[in-house]
């Protein structure tokens, strides 16, 4: 195995670049919110399977760009990499945030949970971050660029509800993604280059529709999640992210960050 170069301090320290760029995975929800947060004062690439959405989400932003892309499709993730660092010069964060519920394709408890379902939550959430991270990192190490990758991955990897969230693949898709991180993080550090998790409560998002509209899981939520009493908003999840994307947060990696509204310390 080849060591990997060691980071210098100007590559970690450079208070002049007042304009990262952030790669960004999914044009919706978290990853607008983010987006946007993040594009209020910096520059911004979204990458999403739907390219009316990513466009319209790049043209909300005074310096934004945008790639279509299925975060499976390995040849395209290395073409949206190559572009956006033709548009800008460098990426110095990524965030996944690009998922799937499998709930519809038969996602369930373990002696229900439909392959189909299985294998879609494992190909979209955690292949489609796994491809994402190599590209970047790959392109940081050629050019000994130290960045920040926070992936997101959820509450449920390791606080699991049984009653309303008994979704075995999404939960097992969220744990790889954990684990994938945490082990890239200790290799990479030495580089300079941070790896860190997000994992989000419930929030209102497209993706949790189905939850929006159950009063059942609503009335659960609002007792799971006292901080808020209810959903989180996006924008709740991008601050963190964005702190954790920044060099602000620069000694931090290897790190599950949970913002859950109160979901794991609530009975």
């Amino acid at each position: 195995m080849r060591p990997i170069a060691k980071a210098s301090n100007t590559s970690l320290n450079n208070k002049d670049d007042v304009s990262e760029v952030l790669l960004v995975t999914g044009s919706s929800g978290i990853a607008a919110a983010t987006a946007r947060l993040w594009g209020a004062h910096a520059r911004v690439f979204v990458v999403g399977v739907k390219e009316e959405e990513c466009r319209a989400l790049a043209a909300e932003l005074p310096d934004a760009d945008f790639s279509t892309a299925d975060v499976r499709d390995e040849e395209a993730i290395c073409k949206s990499v190559a572009a956006c660092c033709k548009r800008f010069g460098k990426i110095d964060a990524l965030f996944n945030v690009a998922g799937i519920s499998a709930r519809s394709l038969g996602d369930g408890p373990l002696h229900e949970c439909k392959s189909e379902a299985w294998d879609t939550a494992m190909s979209v959430n955690a292949k489609g971050a796994f491809l994402m991270c190599r590209e970047v990192l790959a392109t940081w190490l050629r050019s000994s660029h130290a960045g920040a990758i926070l992936n997101c991955g959820s509450v449920l990897a390791q606080h699991p509800q049984r009653e309303h969230f008994a979704t075995v693949g999404y939960a097992a898709s969220k744990g790889a993604i954990e684990a994938m991180s945490l082990s890239a993080a200790a290799y990479y550090a030495p580089a300079g280059i941070r790896i860190n998790v997000i994992a989000p409560g419930l929030v209102l998002t497209p993706m949790s529709r189905r939850a929006q509209g159950d009063v059942g899981v609503m009335e659960y939520v609002a007792h799971k999640q006292p901080l808020t009493r209810g959903l989180l908003a996006a924008e709740d999840v991008a601050k963190t992210a964005c702190f954790l994307l920044r060099k602000d947060s620069s000694p931090i990696t290897g790190q599950v960050i949970t913002v859950d509204g109160g979901w794991t310390v609530s009975a």
